[in-house]
């Protein structure tokens, strides 16, 4: 299984939470949110330039920044 991050997935593709790039305010932030290691998540799609990223936790659709996107690293 190959590491890398969320923004790289396609749509459609579902993986698993293996680490967060960031500090404890990020994962807190994440948790809050339903994601953390271990979890697994679909990526819906994402909007171009830097846009937002929608994925999909458990029954859960959340749209992220790109920037907290790329820092949650997943195992296709």
């Amino acid at each position: 299984m190959k590491k890398v991050s969320l923004l790289q997935l396609k749509p459609g593709q579902k993986a698993k939470v293996v680490e967060i790039i960031g500090g404890k305010a990020l994962e807190n932030r994440l948790m809050g949110m339903g994601i953390y290691l271990g979890r697994d998540i679909s990526k819906f799609g994402h909007f171009v330039l830097r846009g937002p990223v929608a994925i999909k936790v458990g029954r859960t659709t959340i749209a992220l920044g790109h920037d907290m996107a790329k820092r949650i690293m997943v195992e296709e």
